[in-house]
């Protein structure tokens, strides 16, 4: 499916659920999700000992991808990565795990180099002691999620490590989680957890071109009238339960002499990089 058209399809879906009025206050959980970004769980951040307890704890791997893109005047070219890793980071937070930096590479490079390449990667993962690796995509194109899955395909021929590839929304879609491009969702999203990188003054006070259409390359409803932090976060909390409950499913799948509780050790003479 192409962008335009999964676009069009959710954008379909949001305004039926518009119609039928918001969901009632007691669906949204006493406590609120904090938009901070903890840097416990994220790869590029952690110290040797701290990735070793997170393997031994939950020995889930979230690799976030994404690209530079239009994503209207009004939000970061960044987006798509920005969104998943977030989401991601908080999956991790709440459900264990560690996330991989952003793969800023896209299903628009070359497709036989590419896929080698994140092979490659996930390979390393699995050696590094992880036995569950999640490539999730911002960007909300069939072809993303095509290409995780087969570069994840021989890593997992084995049947020591489970995988997917999915876009952040796949599990959660439905009237409080959605995607679009630029648009209430994703706009929302970034409000949520980079407000000052949403800047909704660039937009203008007139319409906006339909179907992502120029000038404005916008497909959703229109982000002045329905983007809020509060959409962002509750998008976020959907995503990030069910994504957490996706890899402890996958994991819980492996046979449990596949599943060590002891990974390899993260210093010199056992592991060095990634």
């Amino acid at each position: 499916m192409s962008r335009r058209g999964f676009v069009g399809a959710t954008t379909a879906m949001t305004f039926c659920s518009a119609l039928g009025g918001d969901p009632s206050p007691t669906a949204t959980p006493a406590k609120k999700m904090p938009r901070d970004l903890s840097p416990a769980v994220q790869m590029q951040f952690m110290r040797p000992a701290q990735l070793e307890k997170a393997i031994r704890g939950f020995p889930v791997v979230y690799v976030p991808f994404g690209l530079i893109e239009w994503h209207g005047r009004h939000l970061p070219l960044g987006n798509d990565a920005l969104k998943a890793h977030a989401i991601l980071v908080k999956a991790a937070e709440q459900h264990g795990g560690a996330v991989y930096p952003p793969v800023y590479f896209h299903e628009g490079f070359r497709r036989e180099s590419l896929v080698r390449v994140l092979t490659d990667l996930f390979e390393r993962l699995k050696k590094t002691g992880f036995r569950v690796i999640l490539g999730v995509s911002g960007h909300n194109v069939q072809g993303q999620i095509d290409m995780i899955n087969e570069a994840l395909r021989p890593v997992m021929a084995d049947g020591r490590v489970a995988g997917l590839g999915l876009w952040e929304i796949t599990l959660s879609q439905g009237s409080e989680s959605n995607t679009d491009h630029a648009a209430k969702w994703e706009t929302s999203n970034m409000m949520f957890f980079y407000p000052d990188l949403v800047d909704l003054s660039a937009l203008g006070d007139g319409p906006l071109a339909p179907e992502m259409r120029p000038p404005d390359g916008i497909g959703g409803l229109d982000p002045r009238k329905h983007a809020s932090a509060e959409v962002g976060r509750r998008n976020v909390e959907l995503a990030v339960q069910a994504l957490g409950k996706k890899a402890r499913e996958l994991l819980e799948g492996l046979p449990k002499e596949q599943s060590p509780s002891q990974p390899h050790a993260i210093s010199p003479g056992h592991w060095w990089m990634i």
